[in-house]
């Protein structure tokens, strides 16, 4: 039972035709990269993240807790898991759908992220502020259905196992 619910997750659904697949691989890819590079460094305070205030790596590391504590509720008891987990879906989550691997799994932790995003971060600022989750929730949503494509990891690894 358990199997066949991995392989449920795992094996993507391929277009027709090559091209495809290949042409729906560009968001997955582009949204990977954006979400582990330039979303996800600054809540863990990289060196490469856009925040430049003259704070040391570990002071700059420690303000998304307290973004994440103001939204009440759950978020105040627990912020420093759910702050790590936001990030955590963004950095690991983003550099595996750009690989293409446990594609669903990980389409699944990112939209969970973008909407506490949406909704408890950015709502207050308008719509501007929040086309970036937007964003990222549909492609979000289109790779927890259709999974990676045939250019990706979950693909090979279910092409070996399947025959």
């Amino acid at each position: 039972m358990i199997i066949n619910l991995i392989k449920r997750i795992t094996i993507p659904i391929n277009m027709p035709l090559i091209w495809q697949d290949l042409i729906l691989t560009i968001p997955r890819i582009v949204c990977g990269i954006l979400l582990s590079v330039s979303f996800s460094a600054p809540k863990f305070g990289l060196p490469w993240s856009p925040v430049d205030n003259n704070l040391g790596l570990f002071e700059v590391a420690f303000w998304f807790p307290n973004d994440v504590a103001e939204y009440g509720g759950v978020f105040a008891i627990f912020p420093g898991f759910f702050a790590w987990m936001g990030a955590f879906s963004e950095a690991v989550g983003g550099i595996f759908l750009l690989l293409g691997f446990q594609t669903r799994l990980f389409s699944f932790l990112i939209i969970c992220t973008m909407l506490v995003a949406m909704f408890l971060q950015q709502f207050q600022s308008g719509m501007w502020n929040m086309l970036p989750a937007m964003g990222f929730l549909w492609v979000g949503i289109f790779y927890v259905i259709t999974g990676s494509g045939r250019f990706g990891l979950d693909y090979l690894i279910c092409k070996k196992y399947t025959k």
